[in-house]
C-alpha cells in the first residue's frame, strides 16, 4: 500500500474553545485521540507509513502519536511554519512521500476501504480519486459532482444542489502537486482541483471519485465532537466514556453524555449533562452544567466575553474553568 498523508496542521476553528488546548487531531475520542484512531484505521488496512503535517499546537499531536509505534505504524511529520493548506501541505510533505500516497482528513473518521479506492484509482489512471459518499447534509457541506462515468465535473458550495459527499480520503499521485511552489499557501477546490478538472477533460489525469456506503463522523465543532464520542463509545462500550488518563470524578458526581479530558477533578454532588470537561479543569462540589464547555484558565475574571474563537458569547467561571455555552454555532451570537 502507498503511504499516507494525514492532515493535522490545521487551526481548527470551529472547535474552538478546544482546540486552545489541544489541535483537533488531539482530541480524544472515547479516550483514545482522534489521530490515533486514524492511525489504527490505516494500519489495519495495510498502510505502513505515514506523514503527518503540523502547524497548530505540535506538540499535542506529537506526544501522542511519537513514532506511531501504539498505532502499528512509521510516523514521520512534516513542519509548516506557515500554515500551507489542503495543496500546499501535501505539496510540502512530497519528499516524505514519493510518486503516490494516500491524503485523509486529520478530523473526521471513516470506515472507507483503502483497497479498493487504490484500484479505482489505478484503473483509470487519475491523478486523484476521492472516496465519495450520498450527501448526508447538502446544506451544510458542500459536495463533488460527479458524472456518470466517475469523472469529477467540480465542485458545489454548501447548499449548491445534489452532489456527492467526501468522507475526507483520496488517492493522489505527487505529479498533481509538483508544480506548485514549495513553502507556498495552495488549496485543492477552489485552486488546484479547479484547475485539473478544467484541464483534464475526462481522460488520464482526470479527477476521478469512487462512490460507496462508508462511514463517516466529523469531528467539526463541539456539539459534532461530543456527538461523535458518544457514536464512537457506544460501539465499543456503552455509555459515557472513561475520564481520561489522571481524572477524578467523585462517586456521588452524576456524568450524562459528558467527555472528561486528563487531570480533571470533578467534585462531590456534580451533575454535568451533554458536556466538555478539558484538560487540568477541576470543579468544585455542587456543580451542575448542561451544554457547556469548561476550559482551565486560572485567575480569569468571573464574567467576561470569549473572543478567543469564532464564538461570541458570555463565559462564566466555576473553580478554574471558563465555562462557555456549547449550544451556540460557530460564529452565532449569544
Amino acid at each position: 500500500m502507498p503511504p499516507a498523508l494525514v492532515l493535522t496542521a490545521g487551526l481548527g476553528r470551529r472547535l474552538a474553545p478546544l482546540t486552545a488546548i489541544r489541535a483537533k487531531p488531539a482530541v480524544p475520542v472515547a479516550g483514545r485521540p482522534l489521530v490515533l484512531r486514524i492511525l489504527d484505521w490505516l494500519a489495519r488496512q495495510g498502510v505502513a507509513d505515514v506523514v503527518l503535517n503540523l502547524h497548530h499546537r505540535p506538540e499535542t499531536i506529537t506526544r501522542a502519536v511519537g513514532y506511531g509505534a501504539a498505532a502499528g505504524v512509521r510516523v514521520r511529520y512534516s513542519w509548516e511554519p506557515v500554515l500551507l493548506g489542503s495543496a500546499g501541505g501535501p505539496r510540502q510533505a512530497l519528499p516524505l512521500l514519493g510518486p503516490r500516497f494516500f491524503v485523509v482528513n486529520g478530523d473526521t473518521l471513516t470506515d472507507l476501504r483503502l483497497r479498493e479506492l487504490l484500484d479505482s484509482h489505478r484503473r483509470t489512471g487519475a491523478a486523484v480519486t476521492l472516496g465519495v459518499t450520498p450527501h448526508p447534509d447538502p446544506a451544510r457541506y458542500g459536495g463533488v459532482l460527479v458524472a456518470s462515468d466517475g469523472r469529477v465535473r467540480g465542485f458545489a458550495p454548501a447548499g449548491g444542489g445534489a452532489a456527492a459527499h467526501f468522507v475526507g480520503v483520496q488517492v493522489v499521485e505527487g505529479s498533481a502537486f509538483a508544480g506548485l511552489p514549495a513553502g507556498r499557501p495552495a488549496s485543492t477546490v477552489g485552486g488546484l482541483y479547479d484547475r485539473l478538472v478544467g484541464s483534464s477533460g475526462g481522460g488520464p489525469g482526470a479527477i476521478r471519485a469512487l462512490g460507496g456506503r462508508a462511514r463517516f463522523l466529523d469531528v467539526g465543532t463541539p456539539p459534532d465532537y461530543l456527538a461523535v464520542c458518544a457514536a464512537v463509545a457506544a460501539t465499543e462500550e456503552p455509555g459515557s466514556p472513561a475520564p481520561g488518563a489522571g481524572s477524578i470524578v467523585h462517586p456521588t458526581a452524576v456524568l450524562t453524555n459528558t467527555v472528561v479530558w486528563d487531570r480533571v477533578v470533578i467534585g462531590p454532588r456534580c451533575r454535568l449533562e451533554d458536556c466538555i470537561v478539558t484538560d487540568d479543569v477541576e470543579l468544585p462540589a455542587g456543580t451542575e452544567l448542561r451544554r457547556a464547555i469548561c476550559v482551565a484558565h486560572a485567575g480569569a475574571p468571573a464574567t467576561t466575553e470569549d473572543r478567543t474563537g469564532p464564538l461570541r458569547q458570555r463565559v462564566h467561571v466555576i473553580g478554574n474553568a471558563r465555562v462557555s455555552a456549547l449550544s451556540l454555532a460557530p460564529g452565532a451570537e449569544p
